[in-house]
């Protein structure tokens, strides 16, 4: 008897979730004004990504072409593929002391998977996700990117 009530209440739930859905539908069907769907690439020049929306690793640089980056490294240390590559130099300041600065901040967009991690690590905020998404190329090599532009410093005020 219990199997018998246990099998007309999977046909009643079943079909409670089948209307859902069909009442899901039908409101799109006559709202058409609310689907979200983008028309890409007809909508190219209008498209707005997403706040979340993560297209490559980029390195912010102030209008004095400063940017925040120490080398510290790690970055590169919590990528889990390699993709960053954190490539410094020392240098002595006016006051004598040696000092660490990133000679070239080498990111492989071709191996990143968008994991955030050497965003979120960063502990100067040096790094962001751009909202660029269109990197498609015949040549790998394209892929390569340096994040700090050329004879850009660290800003002042960052250690």
């Amino acid at each position: 008897m219990r199997s018998i009530i246990n099998y007309f209440k999977e046909i009643y739930f079943g079909v409670k979730s089948l209307l859902v859905g069909m009442k899901v539908t039908g409101s799109y069907f006559f709202r058409p004004s609310a689907i979200v769907t983008q028309k890409y690439p007809e909508n190219r020049k209008d498209l707005v990504m997403f706040d979340r929306f993560k297209g490559e690793v980029v390195m912010p640089h102030n209008e004095k072409n400063e940017h925040k980056c120490t080398g510290c490294g790690i970055c590169e240390i919590n990528c889990p593929n390699g993709t960053i590559e954190v490539i410094s130099k020392t240098i002595v300041t006016e006051d004598g002391k040696k000092k660490r600065i990133i000679d070239k901040h080498i990111y492989r967009l071709g191996m990143c998977t968008f994991c955030t991690l050497c965003v979120k690590t960063c502990p100067s905020n040096a790094l962001a996700f751009s909202q660029d998404f269109e990197h498609a190329v015949f040549d790998r090599t394209l892929l390569i990117k340096q994040l700090n532009k050329p004879g850009s410093q660290l800003m002042k005020g960052v250690e």
